[in-house]
């Protein structure tokens, strides 16, 4: 497989999960894109932390993405480090990892390999494709390189560039991992190490970005934890001060048992790499130019690592493009995180568009 680097891979593995059964046609699947620190345990336990799918609230029975109706396939990117190719990949013939070695990919390259994927499982066209965050970056990827093979996309709480400030706060993230000691350039499979503390306080820097300040007040506010009650001098300065800190920190131990140092860095300079509009002449309406896709763009109003006006600004895009847009702004209060949680405006929000498309397609119940 061809990468936008320039670099081949001869063999490339896509791991990934479905629900539901594809229809005789093959016109009813739906493919679900993740986020940044997701994989393709979507609506199922997860083998390693034994917790359920990220997303169960929206794929599975008499969910948004009923699988008693829709085939849902969920990949795990290239580049990832729960069973696609990716840094933690052994190379040709040595068996050893890729390591900092595996070539830089894009979020094209992403959709290239999952396009490949939906191909393999028989499916010519896909009734849509949904996704999150970087996600939604791929959702947008899809229409414009492959438009006849989507019906309809969903970006969600996403945008057509990555901002200066988002590249910012990856990079602290990547820095971080770069000064842990067991980072050792990259090689710390050689000794059995890794670099687990830089890793943590990467997702505690990425885990800030994604709740909103009204969040984390209401759910912590400024109450300290285990704290002594007579005596406040007693406190330990660099302890478990706050319940927000301890927060941050099991956010940061429960990252590292199942993601890969390497991977992380690959897949956050995926995301600062990407822009559509440079693809395209510096004009994002000519990604969507022509393009039959449906579109319906969803943004959170307390969403401020991918705020509404980076929404609009695809819609304003998609609309001087002639395309089928629909754009809803979800009134919440949780934050770039709200897609992953309980907004039941959200989630109506896509039954009802799902429902509109399978009109317009002539979908039938599997």
């Amino acid at each position: 497989m061809g990468l936008d680097c320039g670099v081949h891979l001869p063999e490339v593995d896509i791991a990934f999960r479905t629900y539901g059964a594809l229809n005789a046609e093959g016109s009813n699947a739906i493919l679900v894109c993740h986020a940044l620190t997701g994989d393709q345990y979507v609506a199922e336990r997860h083998p390693i932390t034994g917790r359920e799918g990220w997303w169960t609230q929206v794929v599975g029975p008499g969910r948004p993405l009923d699988t008693d109706r829709f085939f849902v396939v969920c990949a795990n990117v290239l580049g990832g480090c729960m069973g696609s190719t990716g840094p933690r990949s052994p190379r040709g013939e040595t068996g050893e990892p890729w390591g900092t070695d595996f070539p830089p990919v894009t979020i094209r390259d992403m959709v290239r390999a999952q396009k490949r994927l939906v191909e393999h499982l028989g499916i010519r066209r896909l009734f849509a494709v949904i996704g999150g965050s970087m996600g939604g970056m791929q959702a947008l990827e899809w229409a414009a390189s492959y438009p006849d093979a989507v019906f309809a996309s969903i970006p969600v709480a996403t945008a057509a560039h990555h901002s200066a400030q988002n590249i910012a706060f990856h990079e602290v993230g990547r820095q971080a991992i770069f000064a842990d000691p067991d980072w050792q350039g990259g090689r710390y499979w050689q000794t059995g190490r890794q670099p687990l503390r830089g890793l943590a306080v990467a997702r505690m820097c990425a885990h800030i970005t994604y709740v909103s300040e009204v969040a984390l007040t209401r759910k912590f506010g400024r109450r300290l934890q285990s704290a002594p009650k007579d005596n406040r001098e007693a406190i330990d300065l660099f302890g478990d001060m706050f319940e927000v800190e301890s927060y941050l920190r099991h956010q940061g131990s429960s990252f590292v048992r199942r993601f890969d140092a390497n991977s992380y860095l690959t897949i956050t300079r995926a995301m600062d790499y990407f822009d559509l509009a440079a693809d395209h002449g510096g004009d994002l309406a000519a990604a969507f130019r022509g393009s039959r896709t449906r579109f319906c763009i969803v943004s959170f109003t307390s969403d401020w690592l991918f705020p509404t006006e980076e929404s609009r600004t695809i819609a304003r895009a998609l609309n001087r493009a002639a395309a089928n847009v629909s754009f809803v702004e979800i009134p919440t209060d949780k934050g770039h995180d709200a897609f992953l949680l309980d907004e039941p405006d959200f989630h109506r929000t896509i039954a009802g568009f799902l429902a509109g498309c399978a009109v317009h397609a002539g979908l039938d119940s599997p």
